[in-house]
């Protein structure tokens, strides 16, 4: 894989006006899906029904656009089972193993400890773009990732300020809070990579790999309803027990926002999908100030220069080959 990286480059480039509506358009849903889902979700709103039609209507929108774009006959004219297990299949399976290490280790690390080791898959995906892509970083692009983790570690900080820490054995958080979320944190920059190598270089088409993983991660979630609380909560009071029609405006926004990390991944990478994060808690931070009156804390006040000056540095100095510039 790691040569494959001339063959990403040959893919047309998209527009750069198309590139920043799509990092823009994604940081705006991110940073604005926790206020909307506070608003229109009901507390005891079943979570796997939230999810499933997230997935549903997130296959809706992609078939839509392959129409839009007359590319859906052709997406599944060349469709094969062992292409799309390839292509999406392990990024899918990376994705819910993480989920389920996320879960362990936030039941038993303090938010902050969980916060920080989190914002290290940043670093990871840097890792794998660079070992499955062959796509290599600038010095000054290092020093970039390093103000942008810097400004997460901060916002994690004001984040969990107020809440208190989880007791527990120094080898219980060890080897149930600290190593989980360490390894999660590496699958979730091996899943972005393997996500932007189908995408770039084996040319699957993010609309058709949005479809495959929704049906994916549904049927494991289905599966999943067989034993667990929300199953059974489903089986008892229904599907939709305790939706509103409001529910559905966080519901479609998430499934928004799943197509635009397919197409942020095509066209920019899965590193600055982690740009795009980090500056989302800024955004919601803003939006809690304009909406609820809630300042921003001091963390975030010192967390806007750097991923400000992060986003700058990353932009303007990318790794130049002096090879091929002789």
């Amino acid at each position: 894989m790691g040569s494959s990286s001339n063959q990403a480059a040959d893919a047309p480039a998209p527009s750069r006006r198309k590139v920043e509506l799509c990092l823009a358009l994604l940081t705006l849903q991110y940073g604005s899906q926790p206020l909307v889902s506070k608003r229109f979700v009901r507390r005891d709103a079943i979570v796997t029904t939230l999810v499933l039609a997230t997935e549903v209507a997130k296959v809706i929108c992609a078939i839509i656009l392959l129409i839009a774009e007359g590319g859906l006959k052709k997406q599944f004219r060349n469709w094969t089972l062992a292409g799309s297990l390839t292509t999406s299949g392990l990024p899918a399976a990376i994705y819910a193993l993480q989920n389920s290490l996320l879960q362990i280790s936030y039941k038993n690390l303090d938010s902050l400890t969980f916060s920080i080791l989190n914002q290290t898959k940043l670093l990871w995906t840097a890792f794998f773009t660079y070992l499955i892509l062959g796509q290599k970083q600038s010095p000054k692009q290092i020093l970039a990732l390093t103000l942008l983790i810097s400004a997460a570690v901060l916002l994690s900080v004001g984040e969990s300020s107020s809440k208190g820490s989880k007791g527990g054995s120094s080898d219980y958080v060890l080897f149930y809070g600290i190593i989980p979320v360490t390894v999660a944190s590496l699958l979730s920059g091996l899943a972005s990579s393997l996500c932007q190598w189908a995408s770039q270089v084996k040319k699957h088409t993010s609309y058709m790999m949005t479809i495959e993983m929704s049906f994916i991660g549904s049927m494991c979630l289905l599966a999943s309803t067989y034993r667990s609380p929300d199953g059974e909560t489903i089986r008892t009071h229904g599907f939709f027990h305790e939706w509103t029609l409001w529910t559905l405006v966080p519901v479609l926004m998430n499934a928004v926002g799943g197509i635009l990390v397919g197409l942020v991944t095509t066209y920019a990478g899965g590193v600055k999908k982690g740009f795009v994060i980090v500056s989302a808690l800024l955004v919601t931070a803003l939006l809690q100030f304009m909406f609820d009156g809630k300042p921003p804390s001091l963390y975030c006040l010192m967390a806007l220069p750097l991923v400000m000056t992060s986003i700058f540095i990353y932009q303007k100095y990318p790794y130049v080959d002096r090879k091929k510039k002789d």
